[in-house]
């Protein structure tokens, strides 16, 4: 069986689920949006989240194109008119984080490399969700996608403050796929008083003061604080390993301080 050699991917999980698969060598096109692993960046640049440069990326004469979700529809339609091999992956929780690694180590033929690299990923989060259980208390979280309209973390996002030790504030919008579906109003931030604010502006930096300064928020227990730290969207916003990493870890050691303070 011949399995896929000039592998386009649209956006950075797939990229670094390869080269962590040892099969980086596979991919010939890149996002611009990525940053993981440092070595991929020398790879030619081919889209956006929501662009893609159709010309750049035929012309690098790829077996296989990898998408994500249904906000790159425009983009895989366009590409599978022109007669590419495209599979879009959908993963939303961490368990079909997993479950895309096993899948894309399938695709390119190294199944056995993709259940181990999924199970150490999972032994790693064993470990941060054992650490977290000493905690004396889980703080209660607000975890911060969006700065204006307010909307709160994604399921995965979610999942792993729960993993890492606390106890998001927002639970029942975690499902959302939309962003849209996930604005939550000032006023169910300060009733919710979290604990911790952990903030990921999907690409810009956050800014702690300007959450502290709004209006009624003195009144939140991590405003009132200095509880309010921000993740790297590239750790924690892209449904891939590092989130599972990284991203949780960092995520752990900012509960750790405000469940464990010295």
């Amino acid at each position: 069986m011949t399995y896929p050699r000039r592998i386009v991917c649209l956006t950075e999980e797939t990229t670094e689920t390869l080269y962590l698969l040892g099969e980086g060598e596979r991919v010939v096109g890149v996002s611009g949006y990525t940053v993981r692993p440092p070595e991929a960046r020398k790879k030619p640049r081919v889209s956006a989240f929501l662009h893609a440069r159709y010309e750049k990326i035929e012309a690098l004469e790829p077996d296989l194109i990898l998408a994500f979700s249904d906000l790159q529809a425009e983009i895989t339609n366009e590409l599978v008119k022109r007669g590419h091999d495209v599979f879009t992956f959908n993963q939303r929780s961490v368990d079909e984080i997993l479950r895309m690694i096993r899948m894309l180590a399938g695709i390119v033929g190294v199944q056995e490399k993709g259940e181990a690299l999924a199970a150490r990923l999972q032994r790693g989060l064993n470990h941060i969700r054992t650490q977290a259980a000493a905690f004396p208390r889980r703080p209660r979280v607000y975890f911060e996608e969006w700065d204006d309209p307010l909307i709160s973390g994604i399921r995965w996002v979610e999942e792993l403050v729960e993993i890492a030790g606390g106890e998001p504030v927002f639970p029942e919008r975690r499902n959302a796929s939309l962003a849209k579906d996930r604005i939550v109003t000032s006023d169910a931030v300060i009733a919710a008083a979290p604990d911790v604010i952990l903030g990921s502006w999907c690409g810009k930096p956050l800014r702690p003061e300007r959450i502290a300064a709004r209006a009624g928020w003195d009144a939140i227990p991590a405003v009132r604080n200095g509880y309010i730290y921000e993740v790297k969207s590239a750790l924690i916003l892209q449904p891939g390993p590092a989130a599972l990493t990284d991203g949780v870890a960092e995520v752990h050691a900012h509960l750790r301080r405000v469940a464990m303070p010295a």
